[in-house]
């Protein structure tokens, strides 16, 4: 069984074969995946199949605990329905070089009910095997609480820079609460990046019926730069950021135009990591999208001591071996192929040193206080005596330019 990877929300792939999940909330894109309990929210998770022929696939539901461990509560307890459940839904890829299977599902639906807050793991297994092939996770919020954040360029470690600084407040005004010091846990993730996120921060003080937490170093987040760009939409024209596109039988190659180090400041209006399917016809995008193999090559001296990652939703934000650049000695350059559905993509490169697991922007993107980044802070609670941690606030904050 799989988890989210270790205190991860990010949707992660684990076949070969299964390309492209995606959860949203309300069919609302770009939006965080956090729904309210007790409205007519839903949250829809699809998927493609590269194997084309039809495969059976069910999943299973996970309540976990703020750090996305499995919480100690049994099933009957979060959610009403069947331990596995069947995928129904599925649907042939149309006019597609790459054939493939697009499947999808809503939560909560007949079969499957959730009934209290925090975060849920939903695994996926193909029929008869026991390795989950994806994984999505999402939210659900019983919003108790307020949360204001705002975000400078003016750290204790450098003075409009190289670093943002959090800061952020919890109005818990209404909501009771033994000793919220000790029982709230605040989480604060940067562009949906799990890998940097910040837990354990304690407030720099208190007012009445408030936390606040101000000024705290283990807040402060590098800043990074605007995200890197390109669109695969025509597979017989080059588009956005597009250098050439060929086709190589059995399968389209779309060639990036080559990256380049970056040691200023670039100004894009990015959406912070995000993308979006979408083909040049604008028709049924699920299953009329192709695949295309792409080609990406980052021109820059290679780095002791760690690996390149190319970064963003397209890779689940995930440090896997599928996502990691190799070094061309020849052409001086970091080089990877991914297997992409048509749409818009957002990117960048990150450098995970060796024995470590977060991801730095230092090496190829750089650093600029002016960068614009989307801040999230999740508030859990697990009130004295109770086995599941709540989700009690959610807050998010855009930087500005």
């Amino acid at each position: 069984m799989h988890t989210c990877e270790a205190m991860s929300q990010n949707n992660a792939v684990y076949a070969k074969n299964i390309k492209t999940i995606q959860t949203a909330v309300n069919d609302e894109w770009g939006e965080p995946p956090v729904m309210v309990l007790g409205t007519n929210a839903y949250v829809s998770i699809s998927f493609d199949d590269l194997q084309h022929s039809y495969v059976r696939y069910y999943y299973t539901i996970t309540h976990c605990n703020a750090d996305w461990t499995p919480s100690d509560i049994n099933r009957n307890e979060y959610m009403d329905g069947f331990a596995d459940n069947r995928i129904e839904d599925y649907e042939q890829s149309m006019n597609t070089e790459m054939e493939y299977n697009h499947y999808s599902f809503t939560l909560p639906n007949e079969d499957v009910k959730l009934l209290i807050s925090g975060n849920y793991r939903v695994d996926i297994f193909e029929d008869g095997k026991d390795e989950a092939v994806a994984t999505a996770c999402f939210s659900i919020i019983e919003p108790h609480v307020s949360v204001g954040i705002s975000v400078s360029g003016n750290t204790d470690i450098d003075t409009w820079a190289h670093h943002q600084q959090v800061d952020f407040n919890i109005n818990y005004n209404g909501y009771s609460v033994r000793n919220a010091v000790e029982e709230f846990m605040p989480i604060i993730v940067q562009n949906n990046r799990w890998d940097n996120h910040v837990e354990g921060v304690k407030p720099t003080y208190m007012k009445i019926n408030q936390l606040v937490y101000n000024h705290n170093r283990s807040l402060i987040f590098e800043a990074g730069n605007e995200y890197r760009r390109f669109e695969i939409l025509d597979e017989h024209a080059p588009t956005m950021r597009v250098e050439s596109m060929e086709f190589f039988s059995p399968y389209y190659h779309a060639t990036i135009e080559t990256d380049e180090q970056r040691t200023n400041y670039f100004y894009d209006q990015d959406q912070d990591g995000r993308f979006y399917i979408r083909n040049h016809n604008d028709l049924d995008n699920d299953t009329e999208s192709d695949y295309f193999m792409t080609h990406l090559t980052l021109k820059m001296p290679r780095i002791a001591g760690g690996e390149l990652y190319v970064n963003g939703e397209l890779t689940g934000n995930r440090f896997a071996e599928e996502y990691k650049m190799k070094y061309n000695d020849i052409a001086h350059a970091y080089e990877t192929t991914l297997t992409l559905k048509q749409g818009l993509y957002n990117y960048q490169y990150l450098f995970v040193r060796d024995g470590e697991t977060q991801g730095h922007t230092l090496q190829a993107e750089g650093n600029f206080h002016q960068t614009e980044n989307e801040y999230y802070v999740y508030v859990y609670h697990r009130p004295f005596g109770e086995r599941y941690d709540k989700l009690i606030g959610f807050g998010k904050v855009k930087t500005e330019k």
